[in-house]
């Protein structure tokens, strides 16, 4: 009942400042009022009925006021007793401490008025008052005086409130609290929901992570043998591969205080903003320890030092660099704050940054396997209405080399697809034109070609076909289509081996089936076409890979000048001499050459079969495996845990 009460009970009205702008309007207004005649006996009158009044002898005083072209008319006592005057006889309704004009009037000319009533006076002997006057309205005056002034104040006050993100702000909100933290504190009873339950695959990531969370929630269990809780973690890895998906989780694991941020917020306009945010972060995580700091894009502040800073331009992101270090060299081991940070570009980190003590551990999260693509695609599945039971295995299979990312975005993929289609539920099928729709593009079949030039395109496909059909280090094939998607006007699919080492003999196999598109258009036109552009780029990465990279050219032997600390300590300068970069270039194009002589003669040597194939695309538009396997026959080279393909 108490409850009741109290809730019934009106609440005051709280104090606004509103109220003092309401209470100055109210009062400029009413002395606007009490200044005027609104609230007195005073009429206007023409200057017909003034001479008329006056050659009657009504009129005691005439005041002509100049500046505002009026004139104020005064009756005498006995004018005021007659019946024509018992308007303006009355008292006014407000006392006033001036003498108040029983009539006023507007002239015109000064001149002409003046003469007109000195002519009424002689011809009837007056002894009425002219008096002339002048008259300033000094509220008015004061009023559009300060009105500019007012003006700039109440621009400046919206200005400023804008800037500070609205009336209420908070850590950050006021422009005077801009070198407060832009953290995010999450709430793990109401701000996630992620665990580690949510993140598939990352086995070796999220025990490095479970053991930090352990960290915080039994610290005794580590530092009863003498060891020392990690100031920080790195979460290094290509984009879309789930860094950020595991900080989510350990901050719903930890169930401690998780601060979440990303690199450019220590980014502002204003010097020494960035030093400041650091140094409230770090104060704020230590007020709440244990805490856990995790820092998104570490790049955009961590980014290496430069030796030679001759501009000056990045001299506020060195100095929230080096605050970053300072703050967490300053953690005692037993402030139970721990740092985690993500980048792609670990590369361009500074050196002072990675040390030990200070990220202590370095966790690399890779692009799945086959596994853990698997288990990516269970989660991703939960939500989907599937019409029937999707083998994992083979979907698995079809995405080599695709992130958490990407079959995220397969799976959202294809139930857009089944939509389109009016589906009630999303198959195999979708899924495979989700994957064809991601890798090579929206398919555009009103596209306008000429039979020629798709006659052209199909010996082309039909050349890449053959050519990784003979090889038996090329990729397995999977699809062959003249169809244009995206910006390719024909494509082949395979589904390459996930090799974690490449041997020359493979790179070669793929270097030749790369080149059999122009190959086929050499060996049955005996010309060639710009339409093996994208086969010509990657043919010349893998070949110049080759040779300045891994070392596979018996001509320059086992050297590299690869630098994958990404620092390059040779300047402008190549890191060997001219002599050397022209036997690079001819071993380059030595290597391409020689692939695309391989790749005519095989297809020289099966002209027929070739044909056949490129026939048969044309026709269908669209040929898988099988069709392949009725012209080739088996291929020699079929591993026993082959993709199975979709027709």
């Amino acid at each position: 009942m108490a409850k009741e009460n109290n809730s019934n009970t009106p609440k005051k009205p709280r104090f606004s400042s509103w109220w003092i702008y309401g209470v100055v309007i109210a009062l400029i207004i009413g002395f606007q009022f009490f200044g005027g005649n609104s609230f007195s006996s005073t009429e206007k009158t023409t200057t017909s009925e003034l001479q008329e009044y006056l050659r009657n002898g009504d009129i005691a005083k005439i005041i002509v006021i100049k500046n505002l072209g009026q004139a104020k008319v005064f009756l005498t006592d006995a004018a005021m007793q007659k019946e024509v005057h018992k308007k303006v006889s009355e008292k006014p309704l407000i006392p006033s401490t001036g003498a108040i004009p029983q009539y006023i009037l507007e002239y015109g000319d000064l001149q002409i008025f003046q003469n007109e009533i000195d002519e009424i006076k002689v011809e009837n002997s007056l002894e009425t008052i002219v008096e002339f006057d002048t008259e300033s309205n000094v509220l008015g005056e004061l009023l559009l005086s300060l009105l500019p002034f007012a003006l700039i104040i109440g621009i400046w006050i919206y200005l400023m409130r804008r800037m500070s993100g609205g009336a209420g702000g908070g850590a950050g909100g006021q422009i005077f609290n801009i070198g407060k933290s832009k953290a995010k504190l999450f709430d793990e009873k109401t701000d996630t929901r992620t665990s580690f339950k949510d993140v598939a695959g990352l086995e070796g990531a999220k025990e490095e992570v479970q053991e930090i969370v352990e960290f915080l929630k039994n610290p005794d269990k580590y530092t009863s043998l003498g060891g020392k809780i990690p100031k920080g973690a790195l979460l290094v890895g290509p984009p879309g591969t789930g860094k950020t998906l595991l900080a989510k989780a350990v901050a719903g694991e930890a169930k401690v205080p998780f601060f979440s941020l990303s690199g450019s917020d220590f980014v502002e306009m204003f010097v020494g903003v960035g030093a400041s945010r650091v140094r409230d972060l770090f104060k704020q995580a230590k007020d709440k320890s244990p805490a856990i700091i995790f820092i998104d894009e570490i790049d955009a502040i961590g980014r290496a030092r430069g030796k030679n800073n001759f501009t000056g331009s990045n001299d506020e992101r060195e100095n929230t660099l080096n605050q970053l270090l300072t703050e967490m060299d300053g953690f005692g081991t037993n402030t139970n704050v721990i740092v985690l940070a993500a980048t792609n570009r670990a590369d361009v980190l500074d050196k002072a940054l990675m040390r030990a003590g200070r990220f202590d551990r370095q966790i690399y999260v890779d692009l799945p396997d086959i596994r853990e693509r698997k288990e990516i695609f269970e989660v991703h599945l939960r939500p989907i209405k599937t019409a029937e039971t999707l083998d994992l295995d083979f979907l698995a299979k079809q995405t080599p080399g695709f992130s958490g990312a990407d079959i995220a975005n397969v799976c959202n993929e294809a139930a857009l697809i089944a939509a389109r289609k009016e589906k009630k539920a999303v198959n195999r099928q979708d899924f495979l034109d989700a994957v064809d729709r991601i890798v090579g593009g929206l398919e555009k079949k009103n596209k306008i070609i000429t039979p020629e030039e798709k006659k052209t395109i199909a010996y082309h496909e039909a050349g890449h076909a053959t050519v990784s059909w003979m090889l038996e280090h090329a990729a397995p094939l999977v699809k062959v289509t003249i169809v244009p998607r995206g910006q390719s006007l024909g494509a082949a699919w395979y589904l390459p081996e996930e090799r974690l080492i490449v041997r020359p003999e493979q790179m070669l196999d793929e270097m030749c089936a790369t080149m059999g598109g122009r190959a086929a258009e050499r060996v049955i036109f005996d010309k060639i076409s710009t339409g093996a552009l994208s086969d010509l780029e990657k043919v010349t990465k893998q070949a110049r890979a080759m040779v300045t990279i891994y070392g596979l050219n018996e001509q320059l032997g086992n050297i590299t000048y690869y630098d994958s600390s990404g620092n390059n300590e040779y300047g402008f300068t190549k890191p060997y001499s001219e002599e050397t970069a022209q036997k690079i270039d001819e071993e380059i194009s030595k290597i391409i050459e020689e692939q695309y002589q391989r790749a005519i003669k095989l297809l020289a040597d099966n002209k027929d079969k070739l044909t056949e194939l490129a026939d048969r695309l044309l026709e269908k538009e669209v040929i898988f495996k099988d069709d392949l396997e009725k012209i080739f026959g088996k291929r020699p080279f079929e591993k026993e845990e082959e993709v199975e393909t979709a027709e």
